[in-house]
């Protein structure tokens, strides 16, 4: 019974001689400035989406889509997740700026692992199927743009548009990866 006594006053005693973890000069500081980061990077994701968008909405009124339904199809599937996409960003925008950076950590760790659980979930699964949904619209497409365009600039389209989705899914890990790090970071 002697031992374990003494056992156990070892322990406290090490327990209470543990040091308290450094927190951070201006931690909240960093918090608060890292969140509005990927607040500014989700409003510029929203408006390079929006101008897209309204590209391809003046498009589809242009070439008369909707006399095509093939036409009508590919451009509205593209249109559609588009604004799908819109939404979710402008979803998580709200949901980050709801966050208060005034209560206490425990609610705060908890909201922000809640809003990180939702990142990874738009990143790693509506981003996905969106591109995939937006890709499809487009091949439904190459067959007009093969029947109404000069062989030349069909192949630039079909070669153009490889690198371009190649570009755009590098940059698009490249910065969910960066964003995501950035949320890890404040979680912790």
């Amino acid at each position: 019974m002697r031992k374990n006594m003494s056992d156990f006053e070892t322990l406290k005693s090490s327990w209470n001689d543990q040091s308290a973890p450094n927190t951070p000069e201006n931690g909240s500081q960093q918090i608060v400035k890292k969140a509005e980061y990927i607040k500014n990077k989700q409003k510029l994701t929203n408006l390079i989406l929006s101008i897209t968008l309204i590209v391809l909405v003046v498009f589809f009124f242009y070439i008369t889509a909707y006399n095509n339904a093939r036409a009508a199809l590919g451009l509205g599937i593209m249109i559609s997740v588009l604004a799908i996409r819109i939404v979710l960003e402008l979803v998580s925008i709200k949901n980050l700026k709801s966050l208060k950076f005034d209560i206490d950590a425990i609610t705060f760790k908890s909201r922000i692992r809640n809003y990180y659980k939702n990142r990874v979930w738009t990143h790693y699964v509506g981003t996905p199927l969106i591109i995939f949904a937006y890709c499809f619209g487009f091949v439904l497409l190459l067959p007009l743009f093969e029947k109404n365009l000069s062989n030349g600039f069909y192949l630039y389209i079909k070669i153009s548009a490889v690198f371009v989705l190649i570009g755009l899914l590098t940059l698009i890990a490249v910065q969910v990866k960066k964003e995501l790090s950035i949320l890890k970071a404040i979680q912790n």
